[in-house]
């Protein structure tokens, strides 16, 4: 779906399901790169590599977990209401879109973090499942306002790149909102069990 879908509408996607979009990817390759990286001794041990993993999980999770909030929280406070025209993507379009543009870069993560156990056993996939896992917190977080603001917030397509771009990035200028009914992703970007079409 493009950014314009005529008479001044624009296609948008939900912020937290982008936000979310590769965390599991991310999570569920580090734990196949940690568990595959802690077969090779490695240059220092399985023991320093797996307290090492340990440590950069906490830290990455936490670094990528608390990224740019103030950034989120400025487009937000700034957010203007949905558009009569504007198209809602549905949820499982823009995770397929997140991941198929990044497909690439994650495959190269991974073939990283397997190539690193031979220096630093486990340590290279506990940094993409801390990638992961602060994704999925950093999405609760929104998730969180979004409950407390009574909204949904919406970005538009076409500023993310066809859906594989960062809702915080420098081409996003401002997000949309519409109430807590729309669309098929509930706060957070968690998939809802029924569908309801009110805004």
């Amino acid at each position: 779906m493009g950014g314009d879908v005529g008479r001044g509408g624009h296609g948008l996607v939900r912020v937290p399901v982008v936000v979310r979009a590769g965390a599991a990817p991310l999570w569920w390759l580090g734990v196949l790169a940690a568990g595959i990286g802690a077969l090779p001794p490695g240059l220092t041990g399985r023991r320093i590599g797996v307290l090492t993993g340990a440590a950069l999980f906490i830290v990455v999770a936490a670094a990528v977990a608390y990224s740019r909030r103030k950034r989120y929280g400025a487009l937000a406070r700034e957010a203007t209401r949905a558009g009569k025209y504007d198209v809602l993507q549905s949820r499982s379009v823009s995770v397929r879109n997140w991941r198929h543009g990044h497909r690439w870069w994650l495959a190269a993560a991974f073939l990283a973090a397997l190539g690193s156990a031979f220096a630093l056993p486990v340590a290279g996939g506990a940094v993409l499942a801390g990638a992961g896992a602060g994704l999925w917190a950093k999405a609760a977080w929104v998730g969180r306002r979004e409950r407390a603001d009574d909204v949904l917030l919406w970005v538009r397509v076409d500023w993310l790149g066809r859906g594989a771009g960062a809702p915080a990035g420098k081409a996003v200028r401002a997000y949309r909102t519409t109430g807590p009914a729309a669309g098929d992703a509930g706060p957070g970007g968690v998939r809802r069990r029924t569908v309801a079409a009110a805004r």
